[in-house]
């Protein structure tokens, strides 16, 4: 396929310009985890940063994320308030910000973010770089490859195929594999991690700080539920609501859906979202129905949370970046 050898060779290219020097990464004062999909769309990418953010935070470290927010309105860089507006910072980072309490800065300028967000947020000693895999001129301390089920899917480059990059022969020092699957899906070795959905809170609720309800989604079973999902991959959602035993309606819709107008029917009763799409949705706006919000909880398994605290360091080891990024 012509177009994905035109693709391979760009970012060779590109890999090559920084493993030469003839391009340098830029290191900042305080150890970097790069998050990201070698494959396009849903692998598992944002659920993995959550997880590597609570394991940082329960093991001493300040952590603060740094992201691109796809299908924003401008590329600025913003430290993102729990307030904002999914427009202006982007779905995912907003969902970050509130699910985790970490400080987040978005930019197509990795970096430039990154910066500011250490400015704003000095307490910040451990960055976590959501889907900045591609992003070679911020230099990093880990590199977290997420796969799913699909593993390397027909294993070509985009546009013939789903793959970023190529999947890596070998893993790189200072790499980590973790499959958003019930096993391994490639030859990588890995790190299988735990999902299930840890119940549901309405969604007026859950923009107060609720925690999900497993007997609150037990009590939408025998009822018709509108399942609506304006992500990546919206079956593996609809799958875990099936698998806990609701009868749902499909409401497939396109990733990073703006939900500017309700998409469910007139009359809907209940519907069950996302919290990527629950951002979107306001609780003083009409929404003609009952708005669940699910959460899902994803843990990797404890071998992944020993590599990666080994890889990181214990805070007070990593001064040795003195002041290289200002």
């Amino acid at each position: 396929m012509p177009a994905s050898w035109g693709f391979a060779a760009v970012a060779a290219a590109r890999r090559r310009l920084f493993a030469s020097g003839a391009r340098v990464r830029a290191r900042l004062p305080v150890p970097v985890v790069v998050v990201g999909n070698v494959l396009v769309g849903g692998a598992g990418k944002t659920p993995t940063v959550i997880a590597i953010v609570a394991l940082l935070a329960g093991n001493g470290r300040s952590p603060g994320i740094v992201s691109r927010g796809y299908g924003r309105s401008d590329d600025d860089v913003v430290v993102v308030d729990p307030a904002a507006d999914a427009e202006r910072v982007g779905d995912e980072p907003l969902l970050l910000r509130r699910r985790t309490g970490v400080p987040v800065a978005v930019g197509a300028d990795r970096v430039a973010a990154a910066r500011a967000l250490l400015r704003a947020h000095p307490e910040v000693d451990v960055i976590v770089s959501d889907d900045g895999l591609q992003h070679l001129a911020l230099d990093r301390d880990v590199e977290v490859l997420v796969f799913d089920e699909r593993g390397a899917g027909n294993g070509r480059l985009l546009p013939a195929g789903p793959l970023r990059e190529p999947i890596p022969e070998t893993l790189r020092p200072r790499q980590l594999v973790v499959y958003n699957a019930d096993a391994a899906t490639t030859p990588l070795p890995g790190h299988v991690a735990r999902r299930r959905l840890a119940g549901v809170a309405p969604l007026a609720a859950w923009w107060l700080g609720a925690p999900p309800d497993g007997a609150a989604l037990a009590a939408l079973r025998g009822r018709t539920v509108v399942a609506a999902a304006g992500v990546a991959r919206p079956e593996r959602f609809f799958a875990m609501l099936r698998a806990s035993g609701l009868d749902i309606v499909e409401l497939p819709l396109a990733d990073h859906a703006d939900f500017a107008a309700p998409p469910w029917p007139r009359g809907t009763a209940d519907v069950v979202v996302t919290e990527k799409d629950a951002v979107k949705l306001s609780p003083q706006r009409p929404l003609d129905a009952r708005v669940w919000v699910a959460r899902l909880d994803f843990v990797p398994d404890a071998t992944f949370e020993a590599a990666l605290l080994a890889m990181v360091g214990h805070p007070s080891a990593n001064d040795r970046h003195g002041n290289q990024a200002s």
